[in-house]
């Protein structure tokens, strides 16, 4: 067991690739690869009679099949797949639900992760589209950059996600699960995104937490051409708020990356606390006015490369979308592009 700064984590590493490791009585923690920066998903099995409840799934990709396939061979004892629960419709948590579902598992989730992931999935686009460009202009991308991004084909949900067949079984605010021979409270977050599933076993503290709840790293919370005047920081803050009188300090997370964790109260009140000091330091930032882009140094406080572009000015855009909420700043058009300062 290791501890940083009070958040400790009782298992040192995670396991391997195509293996398992045993968090508790009947739930063992897998972890699959990502083609990215966060180079890893975590996902959990548990136990039941009719066969596997999986928790969120890894992105649709060969690799990933492949390792599935060698995991129910293997770790997971050629036992069925029952049922997949999905605790978000990001691509890595909900890229195979569709493809467990062609093999008989039933899928379990938020009628709102449902439909936004089936509309993604066959929303197909093989150019970027009016508002996507509209998103662009306003938060001050160059001409140049928009032209070389709209000769290429954009990022799209079936890339990566399995056809979702019709069909789910839908999970609600204060449902309670059996699963694993717990009973499971369902808690609803939000603002990486809107109905995030977290479940809580009372009777031996475990907290099946996806992205909701990280140890260390903070959960994007983003803005898109999808809803672009959103506020998600709002209901980010909102959340983390509401599951404060929930939490112990003995209660063991098992989070969608990173290690397992115990002492969530403080962690909850670091992510509350790293989003305001990050809109007081955007606010000081807008003493003169500024293109969206022009704010990553005050939000990152480092370098965004190519890489993260995107996810990085989703975030910008959430967080002066709070402050423009807030009443603390206003935005000007200027020839397309918005220029933000304080009111």
């Amino acid at each position: 067991m290791r501890e940083e700064g009070g958040i400790r984590f009782p298992f040192d590493l995670p396991p391997a690739e195509g293996e398992v490791v045993q968090v508790a009585e009947g739930i063992l923690w897998i972890r699959l690869p990502l083609p990215m920066a966060l180079d890893h998903v975590n996902v959990f099995a548990l136990a039941d009679d009719d066969g596997w409840t999986l928790v969120d799934t890894g992105l649709d990709t060969r690799k990933t099949r492949a390792l599935w396939q060698r995991l129910l061979d293997g770790p997971l004892a050629g036992r069925p797949v029952a049922r997949v629960i999905v605790t978000h419709h990001h691509p890595d948590h909900v890229g195979l639900a569709g493809w467990f579902q062609s093999q008989g598992a039933e899928l379990w989730t938020t009628r709102t992760s449902w439909l936004y992931a089936r509309m993604l999935v066959l929303d197909e686009q093989q150019t970027p589209s009016p508002q996507q460009l509209r998103f662009w202009r306003r938060a001050g991308m160059s001409d140049d950059e928009i032209a070389r991004r709209m000769v290429e084909r954009p990022f799209n949900f079936a890339d990566c996600v399995a056809h979702m067949p019709v069909g789910f079984f839908g999970i609600e605010e204060g449902d309670v699960l059996t699963l694993a021979d717990r009973h499971w409270l369902v808690l609803l977050g939000g603002g990486h995104a809107p109905d995030h599933i977290t479940l809580w076993s009372e009777s031996d503290g475990l907290i099946l937490g996806g992205d909701q709840l990280l140890p260390g790293i903070s959960a994007n919370i983003g803005v898109y051409p999808t809803e672009p005047e959103a506020d998600p920081l709002s209901d980010w803050i909102e959340s983390c708020k509401r599951f404060r009188p929930l939490a112990t300090h003995d209660q063991l997370v098992l989070p969608g990356h990173k290690l397992p964790f115990t002492g969530l109260p403080l962690r909850l009140t670091q992510m509350i606390e790293n989003h305001e000091s990050a809109l007081g330091r955007l606010h000081d930032h807008l003493s003169k006015p500024r293109l969206a882009i022009e704010c990553f140094p005050a939000l990152f406080k480092r370098e965004i490369g190519s890489e993260s572009f995107s996810l990085a000015l989703a975030e910008t855009v959430a967080h002066l979308n709070h402050l423009l909420r807030s009443g603390v700043v206003r935005r000007d058009d200027r020839q397309g592009a918005w220029l933000w300062h304080r009111s």
